[in-house]
């Protein structure tokens, strides 16, 4: 199983990620909340050190310094009672990979006490390139290596384009994450098109991708962070044809009335789940 948030190291004070589901709740109200934990922090000796919020899904998450979860607990409770659904251990670079940043952004102006409404929930995207094994027994460990380094290129150069930030390298895929879906999609769109075209003017060289992309929140029922969400964007990835792309069916909701030609009605039995999955396949060629 992949294994993408891993705990605190050497002996530093833990950072932590707690949950909070509020419905009905407005930007300001957070904010105003985020201002009465700042206030009582050191009197529990804990730190917040930022937070996002999706006013549509009710759902805010807080970035945390503290000893423990009971202590993030209790300066909730006394800030304004507002007590965590869940709380989790989290490694910094790996919530900087996922979300973009482990600080409060800046103001949307200069002076602003005000700051932009940030979502935490994500498209997870998920390459695979087809029999890496096979192709270094194939060309070679030098050559399959250098087109493995193009695959690199590709895929990091989409995302550049498309404002998508890579999490992890697989060693024959990357998982990147995206804040919309649209984006994800047209990022998906964008590799298999210059594989293609690399694959025309390289036939000797071809090489064949599969993606799937899936959506979600940080903290699930897994308590790890994009864990369930990474988990089914891989095993999605792995049920796309090469050359395919394969999203859930969260991602395709999200991508709305887009210009996107999706085959639909498709579900799967996938590895690690215990129901169908309703999944939808992008028609890019």
């Amino acid at each position: 199983m992949l294994r993408l948030n891993a705990g605190s190291e050497g002996g530093n004070v833990p950072l932590f990620m707690d949950r909070h589901y509020i419905k009905g709740a407005t930007q300001h109200a957070i904010q105003n909340a985020h201002t009465a934990d700042l206030a009582v922090q050191d009197k529990y000796l804990v730190k917040f050190i930022t937070y996002w919020f999706d006013e549509t899904r009710s759902t805010a998450f807080c970035l945390v310094d503290s000893p423990d979860r009971e202590s993030i607990t209790h300066a909730h409770a006394e800030a304004h009672g507002e007590i965590p659904n869940e709380i989790i251990e989290v490694n910094p670079a790996v919530v900087e990979a996922f979300l973009g940043r482990i600080k409060d952004p800046a103001p949307p102006c200069e002076g602003s006490a005000e700051r932009k409404n940030d979502s935490a929930f994500r498209t997870i995207l998920c390459t695979d390139l087809q029999e890496s094994t096979a192709m270094a027994v194939r060309l070679g460990d030098t050559r399959a290596l250098h087109l493995l380094h193009v695959h690199n290129a590709i895929t990091r150069n989409a995302l550049k384009a498309h404002e998508g930030r890579e999490a992890r390298h697989t060693g024959d895929g990357i998982i990147a994450s995206f804040t919309s879906a649209k984006r994800g999609v047209e990022c998906a769109i964008a590799i298999q098109k210059m594989f293609r075209a690399h694959n025309d003017q390289n036939p000797d060289d071809a090489m064949h991708v599969r993606i799937g992309l899936n959506a979600g929140e940080p903290i699930e029922e897994d308590n790890t962070l994009f864990g369930t969400t990474v988990i089914l964007a891989v095993r999605i990835c792995a049920f796309a044809q090469p050359n395919g792309i394969v999203v859930s069916q969260l991602v395709r909701d999200e991508c709305g009335e887009s210009d996107f030609s999706f085959s639909e009605g498709l579900e799967a039995h996938l590895k690690g789940f215990d129901h169908p999955i309703g999944l939808a396949e992008v028609i890019w060629t």
